[in-house]
């Protein structure tokens, strides 16, 4: 349970802070866990980056103090760290539909995004098959790209894999035993790499990219699905039921999607999430 307390105490900081700076690195520590690991089980757990909520949360207060106090909209603006009227007006624009001067009249229709709660809810008795198992280092190969932790990660690693042509990725399923994805931690600037990869070996063309990953206990997960949407089902589940009561929490060290060969869109196929965990 201690995962879902620390998670409120986050939450807690960045309620408190909405009119202010927030700090990630300060989010993380509070949670007790890495910025990357925090974003990432923020994500899933919430269904929006981080960066998303915290946006949300502070448009939705700045409309109750367009509509319940006298501020001046420039003011309101400084305070939910937009530096001009022009940014602010677009945000509040983009979400609420309305310009922020509209916002003061009587019977405008707004939104407003609450603050998020967590709590150990019962699902069913709806298994998750997983191993605990202890891998030498290896190495993959492949192409790489860099994506922002902020922007949304999910929706930059799908683009990638839509956008790469089959030829390159059957080269690179074609120097190992089939396909990897591997998100490889965060970057100081809050960005990370992630390979379209395979397990091998070999160096591959010129054009491709190494990335060695230490031994480590990784908990594997079996995922029976078509994809996307079985392996992003159990994603979830990871950090919303299993973290949560394992005993294990996240290692500082790269995540893998393991893709078997067959039909990605069948009832029946296979595929792998290895997470590196350490004991509590």
């Amino acid at each position: 349970m201690d995962t879902l307390e620390n998670m409120k105490k986050a939450i807690d900081y960045i309620e408190s802070n909405l009119d202010g700076e927030i700090e990630y690195e300060r989010i993380a520590k509070i949670a007790l866990c890495s910025q990357y690991h925090f974003q990432r089980m923020f994500g899933f757990l919430i269904g929006v980056p981080l960066s998303e909520y915290i946006r949300r949360r502070r448009l939705t207060l700045a409309a109750f103090d367009l509509q319940n106090g006298n501020e001046k909209i420039i003011d309101i603006a400084l305070k939910y760290g937009y530096n001009s009227p022009d940014s602010f007006s677009r945000a509040f624009m983009a979400m609420h539909e309305v310009t922020p001067s509209k916002a003061r009249e009587k019977g405008i229709s707004l939104k407003a995004y609450p603050r998020v709660t967590f709590t150990l809810s019962i699902k069913g008795v709806v298994e998750m098959n997983y191993r605990i198992e202890q891998k030498k280092s290896f190495t993959v190969v492949g192409i790489k790209e860099r994506f922002s932790n902020i922007d949304g990660l999910g929706e930059n690693v799908g683009k990638m894999w839509s956008e790469t042509p089959q030829e390159t990725i059957s080269q690179i399923a074609g120097l190992g035993n089939g396909l990897v994805g591997v998100y490889s931690g965060m970057y100081e600037d809050n960005t990370t790499d992630y390979y379209i990869a395979s397990i091998t070996e070999k160096d591959g063309s010129e054009t491709m990219c190494k990335l060695e990953i230490p031994s480590h206990t990784w908990a594997i997960f079996d995922i029976t699905g078509p994809m996307p949407t079985a392996m992003a089902e159990i994603w979830g589940r990871i950090f919303s039921e299993w973290f949560p009561t394992s005993g294990y929490e996240h290692a500082e060290a790269p995540e893998v999607e393991w893709y078997s060969n067959g039909d990605l869109g069948s009832s029946d196929y296979k595929s792998e999430i290895w997470i590196p965990v350490i004991k509590k």
